[in-house]
């Protein structure tokens, strides 16, 4: 069978590119430029690589469907507009059998219950991505109900692993944090840190992905999390941190005001802001179900590796 991947070489395709080409899959990745991906494998070797951008090509969605795909995996697809296009080209096409969708967990906005659901009807998104994520995901299931349309709908955390910048103890991607806490300094976390955050490691994500290329039948028609089965407070991420580095814990809380004033960047604080507000926590019960999906890391092994990557990288550094 024939696979697109729409955005191969990023933090899901790297790891996904691989699986579908050592399962025998004729694989198509779509990319920008000749980027590469943040892991090596000689299976990229038999994928093929077509370069086109979604945004600047009026055909882009055109020329993805001269090539017949059987299956399309849409990992960056930021617009209810987009959707609407690739699905119209679907509906007219006699070739494609499954679209996967990638959403995210910022379709949901605030949390109430924990776990959170996975029912659109339940959404609430406060950013215009997650609004964005929900519009889609809406059109898709209605396309499903009604007309059949065959798609599935995956909802990855915060995506994470070795090679690229991961969500921090403040919520946002600054490397201080993880160097205050390597030089055995005092950090300060907002309110009482108790506020929680959700990694979950890209091979993990490309996992589900594949799971649900190979259990068409169960996935149609579903929204799935793409999650660890775990979620960190500040706290406990500040902590983790603190043990790794073998440094004795000095943790400190301000009100949020204060914190921002402490940070001194008004983009991390603004970032952290759209993590924190959502502090939400996610299982994989159904996605273990129906697709027998279970992480092979758990979310503190996706955040150690990935600091380690940071020493290794000399991004932290290491008093001797």
């Amino acid at each position: 069978m024939k696979v697109i991947v729409i955005g191969g070489t990023g933090h899901i395709g790297t790891f996904l590119i691989p699986m579908l080409v050592k399962s025998g899959y004729q694989t198509i990745y779509i990319t920008r430029g000749k980027s590469k991906p943040y892991v090596d494998d000689i299976a990229w070797e038999k994928a093929q690589n077509i370069i086109l951008d979604r945004n600047s090509d009026k055909d882009f969605v055109k020329k993805i469907m001269e090539i017949n795909p059987d299956i399309i995996v849409d990992l960056i697809n930021y617009n209810i507009n987009e959707t609407k296009k690739i699905v119209e080209a679907i509906q007219k096409s006699s070739c494609c059998s499954h679209y996967l969708y990638c959403s995210s967990i910022w379709a949901h906005g605030r949390s109430q219950v924990l776990p959170i659901g996975r029912e659109s009807l339940t959404k609430e998104p406060i950013c215009d991505y997650g609004k964005d994520k929900y519009e889609s995901e809406k059109y898709l299931l209605e396309k499903y109900r009604k007309e059949n349309f065959p798609v599935t709908i995956i909802s990855p955390g915060q995506i994470s692993g070795p090679g690229w910048d991961i969500i921090n103890p403040w919520g946002g991607l600054d490397y201080r944090p993880f160097q205050i806490i390597a030089d055995g300094e005092t950090i300060f976390l907002p309110n009482f840190g108790q506020e929680t955050l959700h990694h979950i490691h890209g091979e993990d994500v490309a996992q589900l992905f594949f799971k649900a290329i190979s259990n068409r039948n169960q996935a149609l028609g579903e929204v799935f999390n793409a999650v660890s089965g775990g979620s960190i407070t500040l706290y406990g991420y500040a902590k983790l941190l603190f043990d790794y580095f073998g440094k004795e814990a000095k943790i400190e809380f301000k009100p949020w005001k204060e914190f921002c004033e402490y940070v001194g960047n008004k983009k991390e604080t603004d970032m952290g802001y759209k993590h924190l507000i959502r502090s939400g926590f996610f299982n994989y019960d159904k996605e273990e179900k129906l697709l027998g999906f279970r992480p092979k890391y758990t979310n503190t092994e996706t955040i150690l590796a990935a600091v380690k990557s940071y020493v290794d990288r000399g991004i932290i550094k290491i008093k001797k």
